[in-house]
Protein backbone atom coordinates (compact mmCIF):
# COMPACT_ATOMS: atom_id res chain seq x y z
CA UNK A 1 0.00 0.00 0.00
CA UNK A 2 1.35 3.44 -0.93
CA UNK A 3 1.51 5.89 1.97
CA UNK A 4 -0.02 9.34 1.71
CA UNK A 5 2.48 11.09 3.94
CA UNK A 6 2.50 14.85 4.33
CA UNK A 7 6.09 16.09 4.65
CA UNK A 8 7.63 19.03 6.43
CA UNK A 9 11.18 19.89 5.42
CA UNK A 10 13.78 20.50 8.14
CA UNK A 11 17.16 22.14 7.52
CA UNK A 12 19.56 22.13 10.47
CA UNK A 13 21.56 25.36 10.39
CA UNK A 14 22.25 26.29 14.02
CA UNK A 15 25.95 25.41 14.08
CA UNK A 16 28.62 28.03 14.73
CA UNK A 17 30.82 26.99 11.76
CA UNK A 18 33.89 27.62 13.92
CA UNK A 19 36.28 25.59 11.75
CA UNK A 20 35.07 27.26 8.56
CA UNK A 21 35.48 30.78 9.90
CA UNK A 22 32.16 31.92 8.40
CA UNK A 23 28.64 30.56 8.36
CA UNK A 24 28.57 27.51 6.10
CA UNK A 25 24.91 28.16 5.31
CA UNK A 26 25.94 31.18 3.24
CA UNK A 27 28.71 29.55 1.22
CA UNK A 28 28.08 30.16 -2.50
CA UNK A 29 26.54 27.20 -4.33
CA UNK A 30 26.58 26.04 -7.05
CA UNK A 31 29.97 27.31 -8.25
CA UNK A 32 29.83 29.77 -11.14
CA UNK A 33 31.37 28.71 -14.47
CA UNK A 34 34.81 30.18 -15.24
CA UNK A 35 34.61 33.81 -16.23
CA UNK A 36 31.19 34.41 -14.69
CA UNK A 37 30.32 36.32 -11.54
CA UNK A 38 30.15 34.38 -8.28
CA UNK A 39 26.82 32.67 -7.69
CA UNK A 40 24.32 34.49 -5.51
CA UNK A 41 22.90 31.13 -4.44
CA UNK A 42 24.11 29.45 -1.27
CA UNK A 43 24.04 26.08 0.46
CA UNK A 44 21.04 27.41 2.39
CA UNK A 45 19.01 28.76 -0.54
CA UNK A 46 19.74 25.69 -2.67
CA UNK A 47 18.65 23.34 0.14
CA UNK A 48 15.46 25.32 0.72
CA UNK A 49 14.53 25.10 -2.95
CA UNK A 50 15.27 21.38 -3.07
CA UNK A 51 12.98 20.63 -0.13
CA UNK A 52 10.33 23.14 -1.16
CA UNK A 53 9.74 21.10 -4.31
CA UNK A 54 8.59 18.03 -2.36
CA UNK A 55 7.45 19.30 1.06
CA UNK A 56 4.34 21.15 2.24
CA UNK A 57 6.59 23.63 4.04
CA UNK A 58 10.22 24.06 5.04
CA UNK A 59 11.58 25.21 8.39
CA UNK A 60 15.19 26.19 9.05
CA UNK A 61 16.54 25.63 12.56
CA UNK A 62 18.87 28.45 13.58
CA UNK A 63 20.77 29.36 16.73
CA UNK A 64 22.94 32.32 17.57
CA UNK A 65 23.17 33.00 13.83
CA UNK A 66 19.48 33.92 13.62
CA UNK A 67 20.10 37.56 12.69
CA UNK A 68 22.49 36.72 9.84
CA UNK A 69 20.38 33.92 8.33
CA UNK A 70 16.88 35.36 8.77
CA UNK A 71 16.97 37.61 5.68
CA UNK A 72 18.04 34.74 3.43
CA UNK A 73 15.42 32.43 4.93
CA UNK A 74 12.55 34.87 4.59
CA UNK A 75 13.65 35.76 1.06
CA UNK A 76 12.92 32.15 0.10
CA UNK A 77 9.44 32.33 1.63
CA UNK A 78 10.04 29.78 4.39
CA UNK A 79 10.14 30.01 8.17
CA UNK A 80 12.69 29.59 10.91
CA UNK A 81 12.66 28.23 14.43
CA UNK A 82 15.31 29.01 17.01
CA UNK A 83 17.19 26.44 19.03
CA UNK A 84 17.54 28.32 22.34
CA UNK A 85 20.56 26.25 23.37
CA UNK A 86 22.46 25.10 20.24
CA UNK A 87 25.51 24.36 22.38
CA UNK A 88 23.71 21.15 23.40
CA UNK A 89 24.56 19.83 19.96
CA UNK A 90 23.04 19.12 16.56
CA UNK A 91 20.55 16.61 17.93
CA UNK A 92 18.87 19.31 19.99
CA UNK A 93 18.33 21.27 16.76
CA UNK A 94 16.83 18.16 15.16
CA UNK A 95 14.32 17.92 17.99
CA UNK A 96 13.38 21.59 17.61
CA UNK A 97 12.80 21.10 13.89
CA UNK A 98 10.78 17.92 14.30
CA UNK A 99 8.54 19.51 16.91
CA UNK A 100 7.84 22.27 14.38
CA UNK A 101 6.81 19.61 11.85
CA UNK A 102 4.37 18.01 14.29
CA UNK A 103 3.06 21.43 15.36
CA UNK A 104 2.16 22.08 11.71
CA UNK A 105 0.13 18.87 11.66
CA UNK A 106 2.46 16.88 9.41
CA UNK A 107 3.32 13.23 10.02
CA UNK A 108 6.67 12.93 8.24
CA UNK A 109 9.83 14.97 7.73
CA UNK A 110 12.68 15.28 5.27
CA UNK A 111 15.77 16.30 7.22
CA UNK A 112 19.03 17.65 5.88
CA UNK A 113 22.07 19.59 7.07
CA UNK A 114 22.98 23.01 5.75
CA UNK A 115 26.74 22.39 5.76
CA UNK A 116 26.72 20.41 2.51
CA UNK A 117 25.63 20.90 -1.08
CA UNK A 118 22.10 19.68 -1.74
CA UNK A 119 21.68 16.33 -3.46
CA UNK A 120 20.22 15.83 -6.92
CA UNK A 121 16.49 16.26 -7.26
CA UNK A 122 16.32 12.76 -8.73
CA UNK A 123 17.98 11.37 -5.59
CA UNK A 124 15.34 12.94 -3.38
CA UNK A 125 12.61 11.59 -5.66
CA UNK A 126 14.04 8.07 -5.31
CA UNK A 127 14.11 8.38 -1.53
CA UNK A 128 10.56 9.68 -1.48
CA UNK A 129 9.33 6.83 -3.67
CA UNK A 130 11.04 4.28 -1.41
CA UNK A 131 9.39 5.80 1.64
CA UNK A 132 5.96 5.94 0.01
CA UNK A 133 6.19 2.30 -1.08
CA UNK A 134 7.60 0.93 2.18
CA UNK A 135 5.47 -1.09 4.57
CA UNK A 136 4.40 0.26 7.95
CA UNK A 137 7.35 -1.41 9.67
CA UNK A 138 9.67 1.08 7.94
CA UNK A 139 9.96 4.25 9.98
CA UNK A 140 12.67 5.98 7.98
CA UNK A 141 14.60 5.91 4.71
CA UNK A 142 18.28 6.89 4.81
CA UNK A 143 20.48 7.29 1.71
CA UNK A 144 23.71 5.35 1.45
CA UNK A 145 26.70 5.87 -0.83
CA UNK A 146 29.80 3.65 -0.82
CA UNK A 147 28.69 2.12 2.46
CA UNK A 148 28.26 5.47 4.24
CA UNK A 149 24.93 6.79 5.46
CA UNK A 150 23.99 10.37 4.66
CA UNK A 151 21.36 13.07 4.15
CA UNK A 152 18.66 13.96 3.47
CA UNK A 153 16.72 11.26 5.24
CA UNK A 154 12.99 10.74 5.48
CA UNK A 155 11.39 10.07 8.85
CA UNK A 156 7.82 9.00 9.51
CA UNK A 157 5.77 9.68 12.62
CA UNK A 158 7.18 6.70 14.52
CA UNK A 159 10.77 7.78 13.87
CA UNK A 160 10.01 11.38 14.75
CA UNK A 161 8.53 10.30 18.07
CA UNK A 162 11.56 8.10 18.75
CA UNK A 163 13.83 11.10 18.21
CA UNK A 164 11.72 13.24 20.52
CA UNK A 165 11.56 10.72 23.36
CA UNK A 166 15.28 10.90 24.21
CA UNK A 167 17.34 13.66 25.82
CA UNK A 168 18.51 16.62 23.70
CA UNK A 169 22.09 15.60 24.44
CA UNK A 170 21.62 12.27 22.64
CA UNK A 171 22.51 11.68 18.97
CA UNK A 172 20.58 10.71 15.89
CA UNK A 173 22.95 7.80 15.39
CA UNK A 174 22.12 6.42 18.83
CA UNK A 175 18.39 6.52 18.09
CA UNK A 176 18.87 5.00 14.65
CA UNK A 177 20.87 2.12 16.07
CA UNK A 178 18.20 1.49 18.69
CA UNK A 179 15.59 1.15 15.92
CA UNK A 180 17.73 -0.13 13.04
CA UNK A 181 15.20 -2.80 12.15
CA UNK A 182 12.76 -0.04 11.19
CA UNK A 183 15.16 1.85 8.93
CA UNK A 184 15.66 1.29 5.20
CA UNK A 185 19.20 2.16 4.10
CA UNK A 186 18.89 2.84 0.40
CA UNK A 187 21.94 2.84 -1.89
CA UNK A 188 21.89 5.82 -4.26
CA UNK A 189 24.18 6.94 -7.07
CA UNK A 190 24.85 10.36 -5.61
CA UNK A 191 28.08 11.10 -3.69
CA UNK A 192 26.63 14.35 -2.41
CA UNK A 193 24.57 12.46 0.19
CA UNK A 194 27.74 11.89 2.23
CA UNK A 195 29.68 15.11 1.53
CA UNK A 196 30.34 17.15 4.68
CA UNK A 197 32.00 20.57 4.56
CA UNK A 198 33.71 21.70 7.76
CA UNK A 199 36.79 23.69 6.75
CA UNK A 200 37.89 26.08 3.98
CA UNK A 201 39.98 23.21 2.61
CA UNK A 202 36.89 20.97 2.41
CA UNK A 203 35.02 23.67 0.51
CA UNK A 204 37.93 24.32 -1.86
CA UNK A 205 38.19 20.59 -2.59
CA UNK A 206 34.46 20.44 -3.32
CA UNK A 207 34.68 23.34 -5.75
CA UNK A 208 37.67 21.74 -7.48
CA UNK A 209 35.61 18.60 -8.13
CA UNK A 210 32.72 20.47 -9.75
Amino acid sequence: MVRASSFGGVILAAGESSRMGRDKALLPWPPAPPGEARSTETFLSASIRLLNAVCDFVVVVVGKNQASLAPAIYAEGVSLVVNPAPERGQFSSLQVGLRAVLDQGRDAAIVTLVDRPPVKGTTLAILRQAFDNADQKTWAVVPEFSGQHGHPYLAGREMIEAFLRVAPTSTARYVERAHHEHICYLAVDDPLVTVNINTPEDYAALLARC
